[in-house]
């Protein structure tokens, strides 16, 4: 038999159950028992089935699909959140659809439409600052809405995520006390909100300190080359810059890379700190401070609020932060 004309009927036959059982293992496989789930699950793979999920799509049923937003393919916090993300909707029947938006508003408009148009159940966004009709669709979908990385300010529904702009305020006074550094450079990336909000805690802890806010920002993706050339420019502008404060790891390695280069003393003459806690920077030597963010966690905990709000739409929108650390490191 070819696979299109497998009915769901065939299957239960061959199965010796009913046709809802095989309905409810398709959708739900963790409601059926584990020894009839195997059975169907050697009988489908026996025959090649492919569940056919159009019809329900478009009778407005579940379609047992989560739409992902996320700014760039290259950044690998984002792998980790796409991670914490699978570990459950793989768990629970759900296929991801994922889009990428380049850190443009515009792009992540037509990017959710078009999630939107295959009938998602949800969806997860990386940013809580989107277009007007952004915005505007996400609302007549009338769908689940979880943004993560960030829970300062406004949300649509729901988010998980942490405070970026005080994290940034305890590296930099972690910075100021640790070392007495007084010529602290912020090396920012694509001046996206939440780089706003590390370069306003950066601003504030050296405010406070009585000491000049400097920055060098080259409205680029961050990389770890990038990184390189940003301390050339902040050394050449600030020859006496005694610390820089990174908008991630990427920038940071770099800029401990050119040191390494320019033989400069790390963390005696310059001190280093980065955000994120990517697991190459703890590796490298000296190892890299920085802000450890819960990445997989955030994307975990999202999954979780998602999926437990599309088995229930009375759930009210929340909001949680899952904190970071202050990873010392051997730059400071």
């Amino acid at each position: 038999m070819r696979n299109h004309r497998i009915s769901l009927q065939d299957i239960a036959t061959l199965a010796g159950v009913t046709k809802m059982t095989i309905s409810r293992y398709l959708r739900t496989p963790h409601k059926v028992s584990r020894e009839t789930g195997e059975k169907i699950a050697s009988i489908i793979e026996e025959i090649n089935y492919v569940p056919n999920r159009a019809p329900e799509m478009l009778l407005n049923a579940k379609s047992y699909t989560v739409g992902i937003l996320i700014p760039s393919f290259q950044n690998q916090l984002f792998s980790d959140i796409l991670a914490g993300i699978e570990s459950v909707t793989s768990g629970h029947n759900y296929q991801t659809l994922i889009a990428n938006y380049n850190y443009c508003q515009h792009s992540e408009e037509e990017q959710v439409i078009n999630l939107l148009s295959y009938n998602i159940d949800g969806i997860i966004l990386s940013e809580k600052h989107h277009t007007l009709r952004t915005s505007k669709f996400l609302r007549a979908a009338q769908i689940p809405v979880v943004e993560v990385m960030d829970t300062q300010g406004n949300r649509l529904d729901m988010e998980v995520g942490f405070n970026n702009k005080l994290a940034a305020y305890d590296m930099v006074n972690t910075m100021l006390e640790k070392r007495q550094r007084k010529k602290i450079v912020y090396l920012g990336s694509k001046d996206d909100v939440r780089d706003e909000q590390r370069f306003q805690g950066y601003s504030e802890a050296m405010a406070e300190a009585g000491l000049p806010c400097l920055r060098v920002n080259p409205h680029s993706i961050s990389s770890i080359h990038l990184g390189s050339r940003m301390l050339q420019d902040a050394l050449a502008q600030y020859p006496d810059l005694d610390g820089v404060f990174c908008t991630n790891d990427d920038i940071a390695m770099g800029a401990l890379l050119w040191c390494h280069m320019q033989n400069i003393r790390v963390p005696q003459t310059l001190s280093i700190a980065g955000f994120h806690g990517l697991e190459m920077g703890k590796r490298m030597i000296p190892s890299l401070a920085s802000v450890i963010t819960p990445r997989f966690e955030i994307g975990r905990t999202a999954a979780q609020m998602l999926l437990k709000k599309i088995e229930d739409d009375e759930i009210v929108g929340d909001s949680v932060d899952l904190g970071y650390q202050i990873y010392m490191g051997d730059t400071l």
